[in-house]
């Protein structure tokens, strides 16, 4: 029991890491801002992810040049999005809202009925977040739109990195970092201005990385071999709960019951969606 449990954990673990990093990071935003606290960790995971992959010793075929610059744009408007978007609203709205990229990409993908009930749902629990009812009013409406524009890149991220992986393999990932970090960093520069290199802060953000980058790549390399793809996508469908824990820990962020009910719909959507895109694949395989 414990043999078969412990990638589980580790999976836990590795989301953990993740929210617990946005909490950070949220937390430093007054002191260095969105835009540069991005900057940074898209820095230190470049630096990261180059050292690891040696991209360098691979030349890139034109075909996958399109591709690895889309990737890069994607990486890097994802993650400000995103950072933007949790400076304004709770943490665990954000990712649920966010996380609607991934799902529409698997649904539209899907033409049978279970994948326009799964669609259902992730509206339903998107219209209950948006600020038309007395429930959601007290969130911003920008952060709403930048949680969702993280969704998108999150979804062209996918997409782009899919093609560049089939085009140039796992280095497309440090390749497309490092663009995303040349892009990202002299905006990052531009509103962080000398803070941004403060000596009592760059350790700081290094901890960010750490916790949402290199610490959870790490975990989940070791526990996926060990796990089904499936249990992996369910169980990263979760990610909303633990955004919210650690908002309501590490930041005091308070989510109504109407609030709740909204993450659960599209956390139900994401769950249905993986297990409704195993139950295809299995048919089709049955069928050949």
């Amino acid at each position: 029991m414990v043999k078969r449990s412990w990638p589980i954990f580790l999976i836990f673990i590795s989301m953990i890491s993740v929210q617990a990093s946005a909490s950070m990071a949220k937390y430093l935003f007054p002191l260095l801002g969105p835009a540069a606290m991005t900057a940074w960790r898209l820095f230190f995971s470049a630096s990261l992810l180059a050292f690891i992959f040696k991209p360098w010793r691979k030349p890139i075929a034109k075909p996958a040049i399109k591709y690895i610059v889309l990737y890069g744009i994607a990486l890097g408007c994802m993650n400000l999005s995103f950072y933007n978007a949790i400076s304004r609203i709770p943490l665990g709205i954000a990712v649920a809202l966010e996380l609607t990229g991934p799902i529409m990409v698997a649904m539209f993908s899907g033409r049978r009925l279970i994948d326009f009930i799964c669609l259902g749902i992730a509206i339903t629990g998107l219209v209950m977040l948006l600020p038309l009812r007395q429930a959601s009013s007290d969130l911003d409406p920008v952060g709403i739109l930048l949680a969702l524009n993280a969704g998108l890149c999150w979804a062209g991220y996918i997409l782009c990195g899919r093609k560049a992986g089939e085009l140039y393999g796992a280095s497309s990932v440090a390749v497309g970092s490092i663009i995303a970090t040349l892009i990202l960093f002299p905006i990052g520069v531009w509103q962080g201005g000398s803070n941004m290199f403060s000596i009592e802060i760059v350790p700081l953000i290094f901890i960010v990385s750490l916790l949402g980058s290199v610490i959870p790549h790490g975990l989940d390399m070791v526990a996926l071999p060990r796990i089904p793809a499936q249990t992996f996508s369910t169980l990263m469908s979760l990610s909303p709960v633990f955004a919210a824990l650690s908002g309501l820990i590490f930041l005091h962020e308070q989510l109504t019951h109407y609030q709740w009910l909204a993450i659960i719909f599209i956390i139900i959507s994401s769950i249905g969606t993986v297990l409704s895109m195993h139950k295809s694949n299995r048919i089709k395989v049955e069928n050949q």
